[in-house]
């Protein structure tokens, strides 16, 4: 891993976890994606290295990283997993979400569970009819006594059904995104269920189904945060769930590369080692570059966030946009590199390229990243 140096601390951290992801997921990845199987019992194992509660304070159980520290831990897990690794982004975003803007209760009673992960969390934004428009969802939450009754469909919510811990975001004012507050929901809360579990193209070792919510009630302490600050929640939850999920699409792409070097090396052709052709070595060389431009940006954005940079939406869109698509270019080319031999399910190469490839979509689209990158360019021209 190359970028900026690391602290020795940080160096022990991707070490620990890098022995992790060697151990417990590289070895069964193939496996659990051709299954469809989610792994929850490694899950915890990752918690008992302070991996379910990353960014969350250690007064609440968690291991008070940095987001600089957790762009090297999800990279890292990732070479192991792509889609075992993105989870627990997602995972710990909800988790520091809670840790950020719950009230004491709240910490109290959530985060424990959630930093061991004995409970799973989810994050649920998306509906089958607002994605991209995040700020146009129509699940509603109407006050009844002191508490809530809400009602709605979220779509394509990683974890669902598996996970413990709902993050819902609902309306309970007017349209737009002041209308919008976030709220806790228990998958034993009664009215709540699951749709089918997604038939995907990737990321098939978690499970993505809707989250239905047919007359959800719940009392007024599962409200996150105050009424109306629902969507800022959720998009200040989204910076950071940017980056872990750019992060992953740099782990993922560093296998593919490592692979096709030691495919290159082993292989044969026209008199000599495909690693000895100069035109191959000039695509690994633009490969390895790529990534580490990449790498850089992810890194810069998390310092940003880490300080409070102002511009830190702006650089966590960019880093995101950038990390995704090159993540995704990178082991697509490495696919092509190993011949007929990268489309077998048994070389693991075409496994990293379907999981990557969603990486260009969820936690904002990369269209909307570039909206928001313009956006920040041109705001000063009104």
């Amino acid at each position: 891993m190359t970028g900026t140096p690391l602290t020795e601390d940080q160096q022990a951290l991707v070490e620990t976890t890098l022995d992790f992801a060697q151990d417990h997921l590289a070895p069964h990845a193939l496996d659990w994606d051709r299954d469809k199987h989610f792994p929850v019992d490694v899950l915890r194992k990752a918690a008992g290295l302070g991996l379910g509660g990353v960014y969350v304070r250690e007064e609440s159980g968690g291991s008070g990283l940095t987001r600089s520290d957790g762009v090297l831990v999800f990279e890292t897990l990732a070479s192991g997993c792509p889609s075992i690794a993105g989870y627990l982004s997602i995972h710990n975003m909800v988790a520091w979400m809670i840790d950020r803007y719950g009230d004491a209760g709240q910490r109290e009673r959530l985060l424990p569970r959630l930093c061991a992960m004995e409970d799973l969390a989810a994050y649920c934004l998306t509906e089958p009819g607002a994605g991209s428009d995040a700020a146009a969802l129509t699940t509603r939450a109407v006050r009844d006594g002191d508490g809530w009754v809400l009602s709605g469909v979220k779509q394509f919510i990683s974890g669902a059904g598996a996970a413990q811990t709902y993050l819902v975001m609902a309306r309970t004012g007017g349209a737009g995104a002041d209308g919008v507050s976030a709220f806790v929901v228990d998958k034993d809360d009664a009215g709540l269920s699951f749709g089918p579990n997604e038939r995907k193209m990737g990321w098939n070792a978690q499970p993505t189904r809707q989250v239905v919510l047919d007359g959800v009630r719940l009392p007024a302490d599962r409200l996150l945060g105050r009424e109306g600050e629902g969507f800022r929640i959720a998009m200040n939850g989204l910076n950071g769930g940017r980056l872990g999920i750019a992060a992953c699409s740099l782990g993922g792409a560093r296998s593919a590369l490592d692979r096709s070097l030691a495919h290159l090396a082993d292989r044969e052709a026209f008199g000599g080692r495909l690693l000895d052709s100069t035109a191959l070595r000039f695509r690994l060389a633009d490969m390895a570059t790529e990534l580490a431009a990449a790498r850089a940006l992810v890194q810069q954005a998390a310092q940003a966030l880490d300080r409070g940079d102002p511009q830190a939406p702006y650089l966590c869109a960019m880093a995101k946009r950038f990390a995704t698509d090159t993540g995704f270019s990178v082991a697509d080319r490495a696919l092509q590199l190993h011949g007929g031999y990268g489309y077998l399910s048994e070389y693991g190469i075409e496994k990293i390229v379907r999981d990557l490839r969603v990486h260009q979509i969820l936690e904002g689209t990369n269209e909307i990243m570039r909206v928001i990158v313009a956006r920040g360019l041109t705001e000063a021209f009104g």
